[in-house]
């Protein structure tokens, strides 16, 4: 999943919001060196990509990107998903999306001394272009993916996807509907266990 699932499945504790952000900033055990709280964050967010890469309904929405676009495939889905979990806000938080992102964007700028130095880059750019509110918008997709592409060196194609999002978009809609019933519930479980397990509760 992109940045605006792993926010909002991280709860409401801020550390683990952070930790589970700037979790693909950290590589192996470097999670260690960090608090309880945001260690449970990298590693909830590593749970989350595990059980979203294996699961059969994430593999079908894959499947149609990836003679486009080959391994960059679940890159973009990840994506794609974010735009539904933005467009549909209203059916999973009862907090408005523009107020959520930017109660969110307050969050980052008090604990930026915890995010790692490619985090601390990025996310200046991000509150600057409000990538998480425009989620919502094809428009706000494309900027992503375009952005991405350029990271690939122009490799990828990326910045092509929104035509298979506007070809299929109901069937990836109703992928991510059905698929993030069962993240959630999966993500609420793992989240208290980990808890559990750092005496966080």
């Amino acid at each position: 999943m992109n940045f605006l699932a792993h926010i909002y499945l991280s709860g409401d504790n801020e550390l683990i919001t952070i930790g589970n952000f700037m979790a693909d900033s950290i590589k192996g055990k470097h999670y260690k060196k960090y608090p309880d709280e945001i260690q449970v964050g990298i590693r909830l967010h590593r749970e989350i990509d595990t059980f979203t890469d294996a699961h059969p309904t994430v593999r079908l929405s894959t499947k149609r990107l990836h003679e486009n676009y080959s391994h960059y495939s679940g890159v973009i889905v990840d994506i794609l998903y974010d735009h539904f979990l933005a467009k549909n806000w209203s059916h999973y938080s009862p907090i408005p999306l523009a107020v959520y992102v930017d109660d969110f964007y307050e969050i980052l700028k008090t604990h930026a001394e915890f995010l790692p130095p490619r985090a601390q880059k990025m996310v200046p750019y991000m509150i600057a272009g409000n990538w998480l509110l425009n989620y919502a918008k094809i428009e706000g997709i494309q900027n992503v993916l375009i952005g991405m592409n350029r990271r690939t060196n122009n490799i990828s194609g990326m910045d092509r996807a929104t035509d298979e999002l506007k070809e299929f978009y109901q069937e990836f809609e109703q992928e991510f509907t059905s698929f993030f019933e069962e993240l959630r519930l999966f993500s609420e479980e793992k989240l208290a266990s980990l808890k559990q397990l750092y005496g966080l509760e």
